[in-house]
């Protein structure tokens, strides 16, 4: 009786165990403003009913080599990134959209850069494998320059990390850079960047940033998946309604205060939180990636065989969120 007595509690701990590793949420986020409203669910998830361990990343493509890898359950990325990733094999759905925007060409006041045109001869920075990359390109294609990562064309790009873009704008060793935020309102604010445009008149108009889930997570874990978007609405929700608690989450806890007032509001003007996301608009960004020859994609995914808006709309609904 006692040996059966012992593997009626084994089996109890274990089936506890295995449900609480199926309440756990594994996030792959980044740190700019506008992610601001995803890194809040994991403040929020025990109210949910679930766990949400958060992994901060350099960029989007590093996201999605996590997913690949069964690192992650969720991540936060451009959409280029997502795109690419499906493009290359990832197994992952978009299931929402977070934020709109949040790209600006900035250029040194010094340089003499008033618009896209002006840039022939100059160096520009941008990160490679983020929306940022494909908005330049299509501005650049748009008013007719060529370009390369080494001399010989009409603009030399030269790639770095999102960290080190307005160091080299300071530095003068670039003379524009395509830049996400708040960094680029931290270049205007510090008097060291100017800003030249908002790149959303190319077909992708303002691009959105995505949230995606992994096919297996999407698919095995319904119960877990629909608790997250529950949070993440809610958090989105309340990031949309209350701009002081935005504000200060994003200032004190993520960037601990390292960016002003103006800088977040700059920010997050420049780059709205959102919940939503469309086929269309994913079907677009995708072939203008194609186009311009960015994301290295193997075979540009079909947007919609895997934009999957489902447990959103279930989301919105539940909470009476339009």
């Amino acid at each position: 009786m006692k040996t059966i007595h012992h593997l009626v509690l084994a089996a109890a701990a274990l089936s506890a165990s295995a449900q609480a590793a199926d309440n756990v949420v594994r996030l792959g986020n980044l740190k700019f403003a506008h992610y601001g409203a995803v890194s809040y669910i994991k403040e929020i998830a025990p109210k949910c009913g679930i766990k949400v361990e958060e992994n901060m990343f350099a960029k989007g493509p590093d996201v999605m080599q996590a997913i690949l890898s069964g690192d992650l359950d969720v991540g936060a990325t451009a959409s280029e990134a997502a795109i690419s990733g499906r493009a290359n094999g990832a197994p992952i759905y978009i299931v929402a959209g977070f934020a709109k925007g949040g790209a600006r060409l900035v250029a040194r006041p010094d340089g003499g850069i008033k618009s896209v045109k002006d840039l022939k001869g100059k160096k520009v920075g941008v990160t490679r494998g983020g929306i940022h990359e494909v908005l330049l390109y299509a501005q650049l294609a748009k008013h007719g320059l060529s370009w390369s990562d080494s001399a010989g064309k009409d603009v030399h790009v030269i790639y770095l990390a999102f960290a080190d873009l307005n160091q080299a704008l300071l530095g003068k060793n670039l003379d524009a850079i395509m830049q996400s935020e708040p960094q680029s309102s931290q270049a205007i604010n510090k008097g060291f960047g100017m800003e030249v445009m908002k790149p959303y008149d190319t077909p992708i108009g303002e691009p959105v940033r995505t949230l995606v889930m992994s096919e297996k997570f999407y698919k095995e874990n319904r119960a877990t998946a629909a608790k997250f978007m529950n949070c993440f609405v809610q958090a989105t929700k309340l990031f949309i309604d209350n701009k002081a608690a935005g504000e200060k989450y994003v200032r004190e806890t993520m960037f601990k205060n390292q960016i002003t007032k103006d800088d977040f509001e700059d920010a997050i003007a420049n780059s709205p939180y959102t919940y939503d996301i469309s086929i269309e608009h994913i079907q677009t960004t995708t072939d203008v990636m194609a186009k311009t020859g960015t994301g290295k994609m193997r075979v540009p995914p079909v947007a919609k065989d895997w934009v999957k808006t489902d447990l959103l709309e279930q989301a919105k609904k539940s909470l009476s969120v339009q």
